[in-house]
């Protein structure tokens, strides 16, 4: 059995709320959210899909480089291998798309890579955690994120999420400018005043320098904070070991994590002690699963995050996390910023904060290509 066609739709979801990360906007409430997705279509008749989110003020691909990565590039280059190869689909995007300091694409691979999982997972009638002999958990826990430009406006996102039943947060920090950071501290003591029990998790996005990342660590202990996430560039380790080594409170890392071979390094340089899994930033399921195994091999603890996907990278990402075991609640956002129309039949359950894991075969979603195909740009 043999991969027959790999086809591409640009989709315009409805978007709910604003949100925007330290590099800018991620969704804008009554304009579309675009997602590319990819269709999959193997020899015996078997499909699966998969998601990539263009977010330029996140990391450096587009839509339009997307499309083409995929349309010119992955997919003729992935048609006619044998499906049960994922890793000879993994090195096959690895010679077609080099690497620089990064993974080539990689959220055009990640679309492609969970698109053929949900495939050859379906061909055999089966869960993707059937697929890799490994479920853990049959729910991962959500956190809501607490957006608003001052802490007015994050605690009324807090009492929000708190109405729909969530009870751990996230914050997006942009570590503004000041001496004092006192504009940051506010949102943060602000969502700390709204959820006094919550676990709280402030996300820097790398907007930090060595000095605000380390004065604004010392600011949040008094927070009980469960992680300051990426307060500093990707490409900055030794300012990450420093940071972790002087820092009161942990930090994890996510943006400097595009492969395992990312991880291993900052394993050796000792400066990690939390990374974040995430499935589009690692290229797909196949060397996502790989980092998660090398972070709990080596005593690295894990939190789960996304893309703000809508409900094809959200079954994704919830089968990786239910295959291993998370330190806090997972950064799933999707159902908070977009909806998925597209979404039929067997759909996500999402309660109080918590996400049931699909069980049906494959990524356990129904898609309806008909209304892909209306929503396609």
């Amino acid at each position: 059995m043999t991969v027959e066609r790999v086809e591409t739709f640009t989709v315009a979801l409805p978007a709910l709320r604003d949100f925007a990360v330290a590099g800018g906007g991620v969704t804008a409430r009554g304009r579309p959210a675009v997602r590319v997705l990819v269709k999959v279509t193997a020899s015996d008749g078997s499909t699966g899909w998969g998601e990539a989110t263009p977010i330029p003020s996140w990391t450096y691909e587009t839509t339009e480089s997307i499309v083409s990565t995929l349309t010119r590039y992955l997919g003729p280059a992935a048609t006619g291998l044998p499906l049960w190869d994922l890793d000879g689909l993994v090195r096959t995007c690895d010679r077609t798309i080099r690497g620089g300091w990064s993974t080539g694409m990689p959220l055009a691979r990640a679309a492609l890579d969970v698109a053929w999982h949900d495939a050859l997972a379906r061909s055999r009638g089966i869960s993707l955690g059937e697929l890799w002999g490994r479920r853990r958990h049959g729910t991962v826990d959500l956190c809501w994120i607490a957006t608003g430009a001052g802490p007015g406006a994050v605690a009324d996102a807090v009492a929000e999420g708190q109405a729909h039943g969530y009870r751990h947060f996230k914050i997006k920090t942009g570590l503004r400018a000041g001496p004092d950071l006192t504009e940051e501290v506010a949102r943060v003591r602000a969502v700390r005043e709204a959820a006094p029990d919550a676990t709280l998790i402030v996300d820097a996005n790398q907007a930090g320098t060595q000095d605000s990342a380390l004065r604004f660590a010392r600011l949040l202990a008094q927070f009980d904070i469960a992680a300051l996430e990426q307060p500093l560039p990707a490409n900055d380790i030794e300012g990450l070991r420093r940071l972790r080594d002087l820092s009161p409170v942990p930090i994890a890392v996510d943006e400097s994590l595009r492969h395992p071979t990312d991880l291993a390094t900052f394993v050796r340089r000792g400066a990690i002690g939390i990374a974040v899994a995430k499935v589009q930033r690692c290229a797909g399921l196949t060397l996502a699963l790989r980092q998660c195994q090398l972070a709990e091999d080596c005593g690295v603890a894990l939190m789960g995050s996304g893309l703000t996907e809508s409900d094809i990278g959200l079954a994704a990402s919830l089968h990786l996390f239910a295959a291993h075991d998370l330190t806090a609640p997972a950064d799933l956002n999707g159902r908070q910023f977009l909806s998925s129309p597209y979404a039929t039949g067997s759909v996500i359950r999402v309660r109080a904060g918590v996400a049931e894991v699909p069980s049906g075969p494959g990524l356990g979603i129904g898609i309806d290509e008909g209304i892909v195909r209306e929503l396609a740009r």
